[in-house]
């Protein structure tokens, strides 16, 4: 079992998870389908978004009971949160700048190379978490105990047979060779997207076209990011581990092949917004007066993260393998040519591209 998903609250937990996936699905639709959805979500709410985050977090050093005890404040205000609602949202307007043509970086050839440099950014804002944990057991073994009443103190300790430790916004994580070994497939993941310059915009104009991120790239990332969540964001993966990533990857398979990066800076950059304002509704701190029903936590189980963690360096490992052999067989560099030409998943999304785009 990876969550606990059963007991009083386990209806509110299965619908929350419905909940969230069919949202996102649909703002994401919103926000790709015009230029006013995707300037509503990724211009205006952000702006709305900042100005509450600097408020509440003014408040708080001011010393103000609304602003201490605000949920932003107490489990949104580590450095990882910001970081990755600021990079996703990053993404969607460096997207919608290729998408659009936008002024001169939307007609420059050397700005496509952005959506790989933005997602390897991404990518290495998690790794960077997992390493974090992974020195907090190093220090542990170092003989630092970390006392839990301090959260983001050095050090762990150990809590049901799992050596653990409570970070600055008091979510309990997993730390030990899992995060290692995760850390190193997301390393790994980076290398998996190929094709850097060849992103185009759809016949629709729609969607951004990355053809050549096949599910060879989906797979990898979308069990090297599963893993993290369930490594990092052990009170948070449910949602932003397993909705999160089916949301994208649902659209990329059923309508808009292709699009799948696209789907996924969106989706993401949504689910932070909502996170980051409204952390309480997947948060239970009882002790701190926040208990959602739809919260849900992992079963923190040593075991548990490293299996997990095992699988996704494997499979990334069978990715670049993959995609080596690929490059290998068409006598092309993978980052400076596409790999999977003549495969389903290739042509699919080259159909979507605008032929004028194709013949430039």
């Amino acid at each position: 079992m990876l969550f606990q998903v059963y007991g009083d609250n386990a209806l509110f937990q299965w619908v929350g998870w419905v909940m969230v996936f069919i949202g996102l699905i649909l703002l994401n639709e919103f926000a790709r389908r015009s230029k006013t959805g995707g300037i509503i979500m990724f211009v205006v709410l952000p702006i709305f978004m900042t100005i509450y985050c600097i408020a509440v977090t003014l408040a708080a050093n001011a010393g103000l009971s609304w602003g201490v005890n605000n949920p932003t404040v107490l489990f949104q205000n580590g450095w990882f949160h910001y970081a990755k609602v600021y990079a996703a949202l990053a993404g969607c307007i460096g997207f919608m700048i290729i998408k659009y043509h936008w002024g001169k970086l939307g007609k420059s050839e050397m700005f496509k190379c952005f959506p790989f440099i933005i997602v390897a950014i991404n990518i290495m804002i998690a790794n960077v978490s997992d390493f974090e944990s992974f020195i907090h057991y190093l220090q542990f073994t170092a003989g630092v105990i970390q006392d839990p009443s301090v959260p983001g103190s050095a050090g762990a300790f150990v809590q049901n047979g799992s050596v653990v430790w409570v970070t600055s916004e008091h979510a309990t994580q997993i730390a030990g060779y899992n995060n290692l070994f995760n850390g190193i497939a997301g390393l790994i993941n980076i290398f998996c997207m190929t094709g850097w310059w060849a992103i185009y915009t759809s016949k629709k104009k729609d969607d951004m076209v990355w053809a050549d991120m096949t599910w060879v790239f989906i797979l990898a990332y979308d069990i090297w990011n599963f893993c993290y969540t369930y490594n990092c964001l052990p009170n948070h993966s449910w949602y932003c581990g397993l909705a999160l990533l089916l949301a994208p990857t649902v659209a990329n398979a059923f309508w808009n092949k292709g699009g799948w990066i696209q789907n996924r800076a969106n989706t993401l950059a949504i689910w932070c917004m909502f996170a980051q304002v409204f952390p309480q509704f997947q948060d239970s701190f009882p002790q701190m007066g926040f208990d959602s029903v739809f919260a849900v936590n992992s079963t923190l189980n040593y075991t548990v993260n490293l299996t997990v963690s095992l699988i996704a360096l494997a499979v990334n490992v069978f990715a670049i393998a993959y995609i080596a052999y690929r490059a290998k067989k068409l006598g092309v560099n993978p980052y400076k040519h596409e790999v999977f030409v003549g495969t389903r998943d290739y042509e699919q999304a080259r159909a979507r591209i605008d032929e004028a785009e194709l013949a430039a």
